[in-house]
Formats: C-alpha cells, structure tokens, sequence
C-alpha cells in the first residue's frame, strides 16, 4: 500500500500484523514444548488490542495476558472462548465482575487470595485463577514463605478454587548475566515443586530468548511481539511491527548562528534548511530526543536520506535539519519510524526504553493496519 495520507491528517501509524503474528510464531517455535501466550495489556503496547489480538488468535494463539479489567472487558468483546489473564490481579469488590467475563486474576496478595477464595466457595463456581509468587522482583506476588504455607490447602480440597497458573516474573532478564537471573530460576523451580499438576510460567520475552532451560509450561511475551528489543545485547530476532510517519508542515531558511526550538539549545553551525513536522511529544516523540549543541537528536528520513532532529521537540512540532536533502517540500511524509529507524532507536535517544515508545504513541496518528 501507498504511504499516502488523507489531507486533513497530519501523521500515519501503520502496524504490520504480519510481523506480529510472524513473531509469535518465532517465538512459539523458540519456547519449544511450553505454550507460547501473548501479553497485549497497554493497547497491545500502542498497537491496538483488538487488531493485534484478533491476528495473534488467528495466528493460533488462544492465551493472553492483560493489566486491567477494561483490557479483559475489550479483549473478551472480541475473542470469546480465549484464556484471559489479568496481571494486575483482583481489585477489591471486583470477584463478581471478573467471573462474569470469564477472566482469570493474577492473584498476587493474601487478601486477594481470600476474596476469591470466598466468591468461589459462595457461588459453587470453579473460579480459575493464576497464583504470582514473588521471587526476587518485590512488586506483585506472595512472598516464598506465603507459597508455602499456601500450597497445600491449594493443591487439595481445602481451597474451593484451583490455581489455573503459578508464576514469577523476572527482574533483569533483559541482562542474562544478572545474578538475581539464577537466583529466581531456582527460587521458582523450587516452590513450583509444591503445586503438583499446576503449570508454571516465569518466562517474559527477554526469559523466553535467554533462559530457554527456565520455559517451564508457559511463556508470556510481551515486547518482542511488537518488534522491540528485549533484551539489551545482542541482535534483535524480531520483525519491525510500527512504522510512523509525520507530515511537514513548511519548510524554512536558518541562517548559521541563530537557534532552533524552545531554550535556544541548539546553535546552527551553517545556513541551514529545516523541515518542521507536524509530531511532538503529544504523539510520543518524547521531548529528550530532540537535540542541543552538546547532544545528538533523534534521526528521520527525509526523501530517502537520514537526518537528524534539530532543538527541542515541542508538543506538536519538531524540527528537522534536511540541509543535505534536495527535493523536500510541504506536506511531505518523514519517517520517524521505520525504514531501519526502529523503537530502540528512538528510545536511546531519549534515554528510555522501547516499550514507553511504543506505549506512548498519541492517538492523532492515523491508524492503518496490514
């Protein structure tokens, strides 16, 4: 398809689902015997969760992970007979809710633990649920010693409900030489031991590429679904998923010595040509990739050549220096996405990480899905 772009837009997020659901088939083929999920929580990381989960389902893909209840809520709308695991686990109240859609709590508290104990022994229902033990991360998960004393009464008929799912989460997977990494392995490969016939889950994208000895039952993926890197050495064997384009909006004179952007950070060196854009940090391109004289900005590709942001990056424009490009005009399409320029990218300039990228893409862009 053509990168054209409707006159009354002035950005275009293309999202390739071939590339999704190429790389869940890469990394299902990668988690060998374990069943390979799919996390789509944050709008499937910016990309959509209704188009991004409807192509992974029919990619073979029938367990998903998300964090909160309006995730599950549009998620089950579209997949009806999918597993639903919902991350952030079971707010008070809320038993009632998340049984009636089918959804599976990651219950990682006593407390939330008691409150579905209750509902399922009031209504007879079977009320599955997963169990997140804490192995080294201190966020969401009951303590070593809580799995302990819980497991007996789970793995009998003291409890009404039974686990679905134990799991654990990694804190530096994303760095395999970490040795909290060995530390959680053996820490999980030991307590999983007390939930005979309950599969186990530990691995996230960066687990699943790293440890393919710890895959355990079930992997979970998140990131690398999406084409960014997971972790932090190394080729990334992912598919680019987002390509983002940006409209110019005129394109102007400098003369060297003047300023580009808010603070005059940024002192041109030469008479310059500068393409502004109509994207900024509303859209998701952050303000700490733009550029100053003591630091590089983020790249775009102008008319097939790469060039670099100038000055700061303001809510809704940003400037490009497109001096060296010859044939640039308004209402030209710039790559600020894409075309070898991949989230990683982007987020090294801004000094943060591939999934806020992806996750803080704007909703101005004009979505197009192939």
């Amino acid at each position: 398809m053509s990168d054209s772009l409707p006159t009354d837009a002035t950005g275009l997020l293309t999202v390739d689902l071939s590339a999704l659901t190429a790389n869940w088939k890469t990394l299902a083929k990668r988690a060998g015997k374990a069943q390979c999920a799919a996390v789509v929580k944050a709008d499937a990381y910016g990309t959509g969760l209704e188009q991004a989960a409807q192509a992974l389902a029919k990619a073979g893909c029938d367990t998903f992970f998300v964090a909160t209840f309006d995730e599950a809520l549009r998620l089950r709308t579209i997949l009806p007979s999918v597993t639903i695991y919902l991350l952030n686990g079971l707010n008070p109240g809320s038993a009632e809710l998340v049984c009636g859609i089918d959804v599976r709590p990651v219950l990682g508290s006593l407390a939330e633990i008691e409150e579905w104990e209750a509902h399922a022994d009031a209504t007879g229902e079977e009320a599955p649920a997963a169990i997140h033990i804490d192995t080294g991360m201190n966020r969401h998960g009951i303590s070593l010693a809580e799995a302990e004393t819980l497991a007996p009464k789970l793995v009998t008929d003291e409890y009404s409900f039974k686990p679905t799912l134990v799991m654990s989460h990694f804190a530096c997977a994303d760095e395999p030489p970490h040795a909290l990494n060995k530390q959680q392995i053996e820490a999980f490969s030991k307590i999983v031991q007390k939930f005979p016939g309950i599969p186990a889950s530990l691995c996230n994208s960066a687990g699943l590429l790293a440890f393919p000895d710890a895959h355990f039952d079930l992997v979970r993926p998140g990131v690398s679904l999406y084409g960014g890197r997971a972790l932090n050495a190394g080729e990334n064997p992912m598919r680019p998923v987002v390509k983002l384009q940006a409209r110019i909006v005129t394109v102007r004179e400098a003369k060297a010595g003047t300023t580009v952007g808010y603070g005059a950070r940024l002192k041109l060196a030469r008479d310059s040509k500068l393409a502004i854009v109509s994207a900024g940090y509303a859209d998701g391109i952050f303000r700490a990739a733009g550029s100053s004289d003591n630091k590089k900005g983020a790249e775009a590709i102008v008319a097939g050549t790469r060039c670099n942001i100038a000055g700061r990056i303001s809510m809704d424009l940003l400037a490009i220096d497109v001096t060296d490009v010859a044939h640039v005009k308004r209402g030209d399409l710039v790559t600020l996405l894409g075309d070898g320029i991949t989230v990683d990218d982007l987020a090294g300039h801004a000094r943060t990480i591939g999934y806020e990228v992806l996750t803080s893409l704007g909703r101005r862009w004009k979505r197009r899905y192939i």
